[in-house]
């Protein structure tokens, strides 16, 4: 009787430990299929979350077929294959992706920010540059906005904290103009086509993509920009140090190989 209860237990138990096997099987492999991975590693390795803006053309934005895109988006994934580790790209919204990096929800930030010495004083910690880009004013077509002394009197929207929102603040006294401040490009925009501001100041290659992909009735008047400084992936946080570090060797092989200029070419060229 001892012998047959003894046997009845020893099946039980071999049954537990493969269910149990199974699950866990089961668990890891819903893991990998869940966890969005540069190198098909483990999925036990740590996915850095990375935040970025929703619209900044062409560096991130939703093309045509409702797929994320730009030359952020494609220098990350290349990055990341060129280092080995995985990560999660949350698109955001420029404010709240700075929100989210400063309280820790994610590690590090890719969103066309300009590298200056008021953020670095600040607490962000800045990669190399991976891309130099002057502000510009724009104004409606057909404006007769050529020069900042044609602004005096009017008002000038800007994107909240951002580059060019400081070049317009640095000028407004001298010339005698307005800002408004927006939370995001396109409302932006909008305000000086629908006539509510006279200009408005974006990144230059953002507003060259912007008017010439998305027909704007928008134009940049010559000499009406800043003198252009590198964008930086950033991190508020010294303990990501690792992320900053792999992004920097990430680059400078990407550089090297000629993939950075592929990828610029196909959104620049």
């Amino acid at each position: 009787m001892k012998k047959m209860l003894a046997l009845v237990l020893c099946t039980l138990l071999s049954s537990a430990v493969l269910l149990t096997g199974c699950g866990s099987q089961e668990k890891a492999d819903t893991a990998k299929e869940t966890t969005l991975q540069a190198d098909g590693g483990s999925a036990d390795d740590k996915t850095w979350i990375i935040a970025t803006d929703t619209v900044f053309k062409p560096f991130e934005y939703t093309n045509e077929k409702n797929e994320f895109v730009g030359i952020d988006v494609d220098l990350l994934a290349a990055i990341a294959e060129d280092q080995g580790f995985k990560y999660e790209l949350q698109s955001l919204g420029w404010d709240a992706a700075v929100a989210a990096v400063q309280s820790g929800q994610a590690d590090g930030l890719i969103a066309g920010a300009t590298i200056k010495q008021e953020r670095i004083d600040s607490g962000w910690i800045f990669s190399d540059g991976y891309y130099n880009a002057s502000q510009t004013f724009v104004v409606s077509k057909g404006s007769d906005i050529k020069t900042f002394e044609d602004l005096k009197g009017k008002n000038v929207a800007v994107k909240n904290a951002t580059a060019g929102a400081d070049f317009a603040n640095s000028l407004k006294d001298k010339y005698g103009f307005t800002v408004t401040v927006f939370d995001d490009s396109p409302t932006m925009y909008q305000d000086v086509i629908l006539g509510n501001s006279a200009a408005c100041v974006e990144d230059l290659p953002i507003m060259k993509a912007s008017i010439k992909e998305g027909g704007l009735d928008l134009m940049i008047p010559e000499g009406m920009e800043s003198e252009g400084a590198p964008y930086g992936f950033a991190i508020l946080n010294k303990d990501k140090q690792e992320l900053l570090d792999m992004f920097n060797a990430g680059l400078a092989n990407i550089k090297a190989n000629g993939k950075y200029d592929e990828i610029i070419d196909k959104y620049l060229k």
